[in-house]
C-alpha cells in the first residue's frame, strides 16, 4: 500500500488553495481593502474612547450594571470591583479596553450574522443540510489556521483578529438559534397560524419569544469563543492583554505573562456570568 501511495501523483490542495486565495484577494481588493482601513479605523477609535474614558467611571458602571443585571445580588458587582480595579492597578487598563472592544464587536457580528442563518436553518431542512457541514468545517478546523485567509485579506492587525473569532464564534449561534426555534411547542405555532398570524409574526411574537433563553445559551458560548481567540488574534497583531500574554511568551516572563492572563480570564468571568444572569432575568420575566 505503501508502495503504490508513492506512485501516485500528489494532489495539489496547497496550490489550489493559494490560487483560489490569491484570486479572491486580487478580485475583491475593493472590498478588503476599505475594510481593512476604514473598519480597522474605527476599531482603532473606538477602542481608544473607551481607553480614554477614566477607569472609576467604568468600573463604577460596570459594577451598577452587573448589579441590576443579576437581579441585585452584590457577587456579580463585587468580583467586577475587584477584577477590574486589579486589572487597572496593574497597568493593563488600555490594553483590556482593546480587548474588550476585539470581544464586542467580533460577538456583535456573529450574532447579527448567526441568528439570521438560524432562523433559514430552522424553517428550511435544504439550508440546514447544506450550512450544517459549513458550521462542522468552522469549529473542527484548528483556530490558528483562520489566521492565513485573515492575513491574506486583510494584511495584520484588529481587523484580521476580527475575521477569524468571527469564523471560530459564530456557529454557537447559528446552532442554538436553529435548535431553539425547532423546540418551539407545535401547539403554540398551530396556534398562532389558527389566529391568522403572518409568517412574521409567527417568528417574532412565538417562535423567537419562547427561544430567547436557548438563542442566548449560544449567544454567550459565542462570546466566549470571541474572547479565546484574544491571544491567538494577538499572533497576527491584534492589540490587548493577548499581546502581552503573547510577548511574555517570547521573553519568558511567567509573572507577566500571568499578569495578562488573569486579566483575561477577569473579563471572561465577567461576561460569563453578565450573559447568563441576562439570560436568567429574560427567562424568569
Amino acid at each position: 500500500m505503501l508502495n503504490f501511495m508513492e506512485n501516485v501523483a500528489q494532489i495539489p490542495i496547497a496550490d489550489w488553495v493559494s490560487k483560489f486565495t490569491d484570486i479572491l484577494t486580487n478580485t475583491f481588493a475593493f472590498l478588503f481593502d476599505p475594510i481593512k482601513n476604514d473598519f480597522g479605523t474605527f476599531m482603532e477609535w473606538l477602542a481608544e474612547l473607551l481607553a480614554s474614558i477614566p477607569p472609576v467611571i467604568v468600573i463604577l458602571l460596570v459594577v451598577i450594571l452587573a448589579f441590576f443585571a443579576s437581579g441585585k445580588r452584590f457577587g456579580l458587582a463585587a468580583f467586577s470591583l475587584i477584577g477590574l480595579l486589579l486589572i487597572w492597578n496593574q497597568g493593563l487598563w488600555e490594553e483590556l479596553m482593546f480587548t474588550f472592544t476585539l470581544v464586542l464587536v467580533a460577538s456583535l457580528l456573529s450574532i447579527i450574522i448567526g441568528v439570521p442563518f438560524g432562523i433559514l436553518m430552522s424553517k428550511s431542512k435544504t439550508a440546514e443540510a447544506i450550512i450544517t457541514p459549513i458550521l462542522d468545517f468552522m469549529q473542527t478546523m484548528p483556530a490558528f489556521v483562520y489566521l492565513i485567509p485573515a492575513v491574506a485579506f486583510f494584511s495584520i492587525g484588529m481587523v484580521p483578529g476580527i475575521f477569524a473569532s468571527l469564523i471560530f464564534a459564530t456557529p454557537p449561534t447559528v446552532r442554538f438559534t436553529n435548535l431553539g426555534i425547532r423546540q418551539v411547542s407545535s401547539e403554540l405555532v398551530e396556534a398562532s397560524e389558527a389566529f391568522g398570524s403572518t409568517g412574521a409574526q409567527k417568528l417574532f411574537k412565538v417562535e423567537l419569544p419562547m427561544a430567547k433563553k436557548t438563542i442566548m445559551a449560544g449567544i454567550n458560548q459565542t462570546v466566549m469563543l470571541a474572547l479565546s481567540m484574544v491571544v491567538i488574534a494577538s499572533m497576527i497583531g491584534a492589540p490587548g492583554l493577548g499581546r502581552e500574554v503573547l510577548s511574555s511568551l517570547q521573553r519568558a516572563q511567567v509573572g507577566t505573562g500571568f499578569v495578562a492572563g488573569l486579566g483575561i480570564v477577569i473579563l471572561a468571568i465577567i461576561i460569563d456570568r453578565f450573559t447568563q444572569s441576562l439570560n436568567s432575568q429574560k427567562g424568569d420575566a
